[in-house]
């Protein structure tokens, strides 16, 4: 049984996970057995495809919630992720509103969408099929990723669209989107994160983030951020790497 992520979403309090970029259930495992809260499986900017998708969650899902970033808002690629028991979707580059409605519908059964009807993992081959189509559409969660200047703008008609659960914001795209590639702590990047935070408050949606370092985490955390992806699995492995190198060769 997979863990639901929009369920913890609700419960309000901080979750510190990782975004997956090695398609190793081995690497998904280490971040479990070390505490991290939730995982972020990323189809977009990383090799992984849904085949690698599914040998993590089988080897996690049933510990951490695993969200996967599908590699962009198209029905395919959403609902092969469900299909395959991801408890969350998160869609890149929602800019409006209508977007917003287009990545809900394809996560969400009828009435409330227009997701088609699959029978595989996320129903258990069949055995857990009518349990699961009674509370898929309250268990999934759909998170919009906020990460062009364009999004921060139409902000308000964004979440005004029934069924999101979370917003992510992509603190670096969307510098890059004003024409301040990485600078993140640049004013005007700040203040349109301010402006997408002020909106997910007003609406008690929970705000999500990619935090570069632990400090971005902690001050992420202290400016009410909900959930937050603490670099991702390369990252990690890399600075770990060259510590332990520093560290020797002093």
């Amino acid at each position: 049984m997979s863990l639901s992520f929009r369920k913890k979403l609700k419960e309000g309090r901080p979750l510190v996970g990782t975004l997956l970029q090695i398609p190793l259930p081995e690497v998904a495992e280490c971040f479990v057995e070390a505490g991290y809260e939730w995982l972020f499986l990323d189809l977009e900017h990383s090799p992984m495809d849904a085949r690698d998708a599914l040998t993590l969650l089988t080897a996690v899902d049933s510990r951490v919630p695993c969200v996967v970033r599908v590699p962009w808002n198209d029905e395919a690629y959403i609902k092969k992720a469900l299909d395959i028991g991801a408890t969350g979707i998160i869609v890149p580059l929602v800019n409006n509103a209508e977007d917003a409605k287009r990545a809900v519908d394809r996560c969400k059964y009828p009435p409330m969408g227009v997701r088609s009807v699959g029978i595989t993992r996320a129903q258990r081959f069949d055995l857990d099929f009518d349990s699961y189509m009674q509370r898929a559409n309250d268990e999934i969660a759909v998170i919009v990723q906020i990460e062009h200047v364009e999004a921060a703008r139409n902000i308000d008609a964004i979440l005004d669209v029934p069924g999101i659960d979370g917003v992510f914001v992509g603190p670096f795209d969307l510098s890059g989107s004003m024409n301040k590639p990485g600078r993140i702590n640049d004013p005007e990047v700040q203040q349109a994160i301010q402006q997408i935070i002020r909106a997910c408050e007003k609406r008690d949606i929970a705000r999500c983030i990619y935090a570069h370092t632990p400090a971005h985490a902690k001050t992420y955390m202290d400016q009410g951020y909900r959930v937050i992806g603490l670099c991702t699995d390369y990252i990690l492995l890399a600075r770990a790497a060259a510590a332990a190198l520093k560290e020797v060769r002093g």
